[in-house]
């Protein structure tokens, strides 16, 4: 079958209420059409005071890969807000070098791409209507957002035209602009209170968070809501639905919006297709509450309450977990000290795959790590590297299901994920997030879900990431301190400690006719070239022999540097005699050929021997005698210089 046509959708904060309908817009319309849709998507705003994580989630976006999609719609109201450009900037880069891609912004325009406009017009003057006509205010305050911010300017200028059809005039002191969040309302309220503005019998905002801001501090200052001012708000938010005096407020028109730009990528990738167009019902899009004295919408503030409840023992078996995990199964699961506890990185992926039922539903889910994931000393904060891996797949629908080192699945990372690129059974939504500690990339995770399934990625999954975040980052920081233990730093190889941890399994996996082979490798004249040429030279010099060694090593060879200037290799399998002249011979061949090219005024050049025992004898014994030929081999070469 033809692989379904793939619509990308670039967005942040998707929880959020203006995410939530931008999903609802564009899937619909996509599931209308067959369509699959990618999202990208930050986890939190640009701005966010933690600053390192907020550069970690942004990097989701240097994925996208425009060559794979048919269409690309950009929420340009969530990706313009300070800190943004940055991103703005790259993401149009990319998508500049493909031409014939057609690309929607949503509500703001971003160079000379198609705008979808918010279609918010008769939202914004039902709002007026309604403080005007339902409850005959006419001293009316309006409070907005930034100045010169075309959304504020944009629903300030409907509000006035509105009001002003009804024969009101709005003083300058009632035009008052803010930041759309609640200390623009509580700002507002202050200036009220102490008299600087003066007291107007309604406030319509642009925005459910000042409107909010604004009603709290009122009644602190004993301005009572809605007897004294009422409050309405827009957005129609859940924090709106369960404040204790409850917003009146009315629903953007985002979902036309977002569906309408489908729409316009449909009639330019499929020319003279149907278009089936999404048509807004605006009588469910006014939720009254008690901030305006209107008869309270409760089954909705009760539906929101019950959402946002944190339940510490509900009753989970009568629930079916694919409908109904919120944030309490999350936290009184304890899934953060079952994934912190992890002791070495296998167990970390295990327990990060068993707890993947927090994010149910979904076809499938892959947790792709870059290859050195747990290298903390080659952090990268932006871009991801040409290969990634899927180290973590679950599927329900009997397809990858492993979280396990060896079963992981390398690919090419401009594919971002290859499931995508094959055919599915049903339109499906893959949701592509940063998977990362602070600003340190380690790579990313997809949620695959069909898109005609109602769930959206929300609290729950943000705050799971967030744990996987951190499983990882302890993972990493156990892992560097168990390698810190049994591995030579300037080296990479096993020190002492690591030889005999590592010689225990490799017993346990050895056969009665297997043997023992041991060599020792010490560097000639390490003194000499420290005298001479300085301690940083030296070092260059041992990593050069440490660099022979690994080199004539066997796949299931141990290498050890067991001193300052001494190295073993220890093996376990089929040797004899012979083996002992072969690994003479490549060790001399290998150190003189780096000696040569390493363009030092000096020779680096080290003794080696070796012995084979059977399984039976000691380890130290082993080494001694190879350690004792050693010696004869370094003799013997002195011996030969002399002559």
């Amino acid at each position: 079958m033809e692989k379904r046509k793939t619509i990308c959708l670039i967005t942040s904060v998707p929880e959020y209420m203006h995410g939530q309908r931008v999903f609802d817009g564009v899937f619909s319309q996509c599931d209308k059409y067959g369509y699959n849709v990618a999202v990208f998507a930050s986890m939190v705003h640009f701005d966010f005071y933690v600053k390192n994580q907020a550069i970690g989630e942004k990097n989701i976006y240097n994925l996208m890969n425009p060559e794979h999609f048919d269409g690309v719609i950009i929420d340009t109201i969530n990706l313009t807000e300070e800190g943004s450009l940055e991103v703005i900037g790259k993401l149009t880069e990319k998508l500049d070098s493909y031409k014939d891609l057609p690309v929607v912004c949503l509500g703001m325009p971003c160079k000379d791409y198609k705008v979808i406009t918010d279609q918010d017009d008769v939202v914004l003057r039902e709002m007026c209507r309604h403080v005007i006509e339902v409850h005959g205010k006419k001293n009316i305050c309006l409070l907005t957002g930034h100045k010169g911010h075309i959304e504020a300017e944009q629903r300030l200028e409907i509000f006035l035209d509105e009001i002003h059809k009804h024969g009101i005039t709005v003083t300058d002191d009632h035009i008052v602009y803010g930041d759309f969040w609640y200390s623009s309302g509580t700002n507002l309220a202050e200036d009220i209170i102490s008299g600087k503005v003066s007291k107007p019998d309604a406030v319509i905002a642009a925005s459910d968070h000042m409107a909010l801001g604004l009603i709290e501090k009122l009644t602190k200052g004993g301005i009572r809501v809605p007897e004294d001012i009422i409050v309405v708000g827009f957005e129609a938010t859940m924090e709106a639905a369960i404040s204790p005096i409850s917003l009146t407020s009315f629903e953007s028109n985002m979902v036309k919006s977002a569906a309408d730009a489908v729409d316009y990528i449909r009639s330019i990738i499929e020319p003279g297709a149907d278009i089936r167009p999404f048509i807004p019902d605006y009588t469910k899009m006014v939720h009254c509450g008690m901030s305006c004295g209107c008869e309270p919408d409760f089954l909705r503030s009760a539906d929101a309450f019950r959402d946002a409840l944190y339940y510490t023992a509900k009753n989970y078996d009568e629930i079916d977990l694919t409908e109904r995990i919120d944030i309490g199964l999350l936290m009184e699961n304890y899934i953060s000290e079952q994934l912190t506890s992890s002791e070495n990185p296998q167990e970390c992926l295990k327990n990060i795959y068993s707890n993947t039922y927090i994010v149910f539903p979904f076809v499938n889910f892959c947790l792709c790590l870059r290859e050195d994931w747990l290298d903390t000393d080659f952090d990268t904060t932006v871009g991801y590297p040409d290969k990634m891996k899927i180290a973590i797949a679950n599927s329900t629908v009997g397809e990858l299901n492993f979280c396990d080192e060896h079963q992981s699945i390398e690919f090419d990372t401009k594919l971002m994920i290859p499931r995508m690129h094959e055919y599915t059974e049903k339109p499906c939504v893959f949701y592509f997030t940063a998977v990362h500690f602070n600003e340190k990339m380690l790579g990313y995770a997809v949620l695959q879900r069909e898109l005609s399934d109602p769930h959206k990625i929300n609290l729950v999954y943000r705050n799971w990431l967030r744990l996987v975040n951190s499983c990882f980052e302890m993972t990493r920081a156990k892992h560097r301190y168990v390698m810190l233990s049994v591995h030579d730093k300037m080296t990479g190889l096993y020190n002492r400690r690591g030889m005999y941890l590592r010689l225990d399994k490799m017993l346990d996996n050895a056969t009665p006719e297997d043997s023992l082979f041991v060599s020792v490798v010490d560097m000639d004249g390490l003194k000499y070239i420290n005298d001479t040429f300085g301690h940083g030279e030296g070092d260059f010099g041992i990593i050069c022999v440490s660099d022979a060694v690994k080199a004539v090593s066997g796949e299931r060879e141990m290498c050890v540097r067991a001193g300052g200037d001494e190295f073993y290799i220890i093996g376990i399998g089929k040797y004899d005699e012979r083996s002992c002249h072969d690994r003479i011979k490549a060790f001399e061949s290998t150190i003189s050929e780096m000696s040569k090219n390493s363009g030092k005024p000096y020779t680096v050049s080290a003794s080696i021997g070796c012995a084979v025992s059977d399984l039976t004898g000691d380890i130290d014994d082993a080494l001694a005698i190879a350690d004792e030929n050693m010696y004869k081999y370094k003799l013997k070469r002195k011996r030969q210089r002399v002559i």
